[in-house]
């Protein structure tokens, strides 16, 4: 349940890992010849199941605050190994023209709950401008967040020193930044059509963890960490046939079965297992591009996790408790959980797996026109990048040029998203769709979204499938 799920493997484009500069296989103004076909299949996603479970069904969109050069998508003369964004790098040039995508996303239909998407024709800027942040609250922004200086974080449980850490403790304390592409796993682009901008790169500061939980003195018999979010709300937990009463608090009314169904105030909480915890990468975090956190993003403290979906990077942190056994609350077991209906033996298997890490994904992010030739941009994330390819229409996939930090493995690099462009020429008039695929460090390749593997999910979340875009040139 806690291990980490296949992903499909075939041979990198024209790549060797030893060998950086073949990664760039064509310029803007290039046509690629080389490529494989495969078919397209658009799945979709009923707008009942997101709000069936209304704020906390896309819990996992967390709010990107970003303050970087202003520009970095690559013009197309820059060298396609860059390892940092540079400044210089613009979104295109002068008097490109932006042609936007016919297949506009339908309006998020829970604005109470989720703020601005990502726009992808306007995203010019590796790491994303403040204002346009996107958010999500599973029970609405807590009070109480004006007095930053009063905030604890207690550390409790199975541990032989408790803690209780302000914010001024948590500065005084080494400090780490990472930058860190944070996705909602209820992010689609190939499900839900009006989720399809829950994602942004940021660079977040804080101080490790795993310090903080070593101090703590972690008893035998630890296995598991909880963390606990200040917001909390209403939930009825209806399938639970050994429920016998409502405790101090809870209430329960009897269901159509003969059981009882019970009500409680729960506490937002998201776990992972020890061994997990100690990732020297995860920040008790309380800045976002040298700023503090802002309310809708988890102010004063939150905890980042880099390679785990959003849901999992807990905002509004009030408490780090260690146990000896799985917390199975409703952000674990109940909701957040991947259903599949495989086979075995020929007869049908399902099979629940609670979200946890990102999934190898990448989108066209614009068609521009440069007098009067096309471009195509775009960004992949999710694991090391190690190269992306186009599809126009029904043709072959043909490779793209990567630009920013080239990661070999998750440890060292690869946590943040890479922006590639890929030379259109002159293509014929009329309607068009583009595609993306993109392949990481390990030979890992984006799946379709007709792959086995997807299509057994009878549930929206990690869908990591092709995204393809429409577009018309006149």
């Amino acid at each position: 349940m806690f291990g980490r799920e296949k992903t499909n493997k075939m041979e990198k484009p024209g790549m060797t890992d030893s060998s950086p500069d073949s990664r760039e296989l064509a310029t803007e103004n290039e046509e690629p010849v080389r490529g494989t076909e495969s078919t397209k299949v658009n799945r979709e996603v009923s707008r009942r199941r997101l709000l069936k479970g209304g704020g906390a069904a896309l819990a996992g969109l967390t709010v990107l605050q970003v303050a970087g050069p202003a520009h970095a998508f690559p013009s197309g003369e820059e060298d396609g190994n860059d390892d940092q964004p540079d400044p210089s790098q613009s979104l295109g040039r002068p008097g490109d023209v932006v042609i936007p995508w016919l297949d506009q996303p339908p309006p998020f239909p829970a604005p109470d709950f989720a703020g601005s998407q990502l726009v992808w024709e306007e995203l010019n800027s590796w790491l994303i401008p403040p204002e346009k942040f996107h958010f999500v609250t599973h029970y609405g922004i807590p009070t109480g967040l004006d007095n930053p200086a009063a905030w604890r974080v207690a550390v409790a449980g199975l541990v032989r020193n408790r803690l209780s850490l302000s914010l001024a403790d948590l500065k005084d304390r080494p400090r780490r930044e990472i930058d860190f592409t944070l996705e909602c796993s209820g992010n689609n682009g190939t499900g839900l059509p009006f989720a399809t901008g829950f994602i942004g790169n940021a660079r977040w500061a804080g101080t490790p963890l795993a310090p903080v939980l070593e101090e703590s003195g972690l008893l035998k018999g630890a296995v598991e960490i909880v963390f606990y979010g200040i917001d909390r709300g209403t939930q009825v937990i209806r399938d639970n046939s050994g429920i016998m009463s409502g405790g101090l608090t809870g209430a329960v009314e009897p269901d159509a079965g003969g059981g009882l169904d019970l009500t409680i105030t729960e506490q937002f909480a998201r776990s992972m297992s020890l061994d997990d915890a100690l990732d020297p990468r995860n920040l008790l975090c309380y800045e976002m591009n040298g700023e503090p956190l802002p309310e809708k993003n988890g102010f004063p403290i939150r905890l980042i996790a880099p390679g785990w979906y959003g849901v999992a990077n807990v905002k509004w942190l009030t408490r780090i408790e260690v146990r000896n056994q799985r917390h199975a609350g409703n952000f674990m077991a109940r909701d957040y959980v991947t259903i599949r209906e495989e086979q075995r033996d020929g007869q049908p298997f399902w099979t629940f797996n609670t979200v946890r890490h990102d999934r190898l994904k990448s989108a066209p992010a614009k068609v521009v026109r440069r007098d009067s030739r096309y471009v195509v941009l775009g960004a992949a994330w999710g694991a090391p990048i190690a190269a992306v390819e186009v599809r126009i229409d029904n043709g072959p996939w043909l490779p793209a040029r990567l630009f920013g930090p080239v990661a070999h493995n998750r440890k060292r690099r690869g946590l943040a998203w890479r922006f590639w462009t890929f030379g259109w020429g002159m293509p014929a008039t009329g309607q068009h769709m583009v595609t993306s695929r993109a392949f990481d460090a390990d030979g890992n390749v984006q799946p379709a979204p007709d792959d086995p593997f997807l299509a057994s999910k009878v549930t929206f979340w990690e869908s990591n499938g092709h995204i393809t875009r429409q577009v018309l040139i006149s």
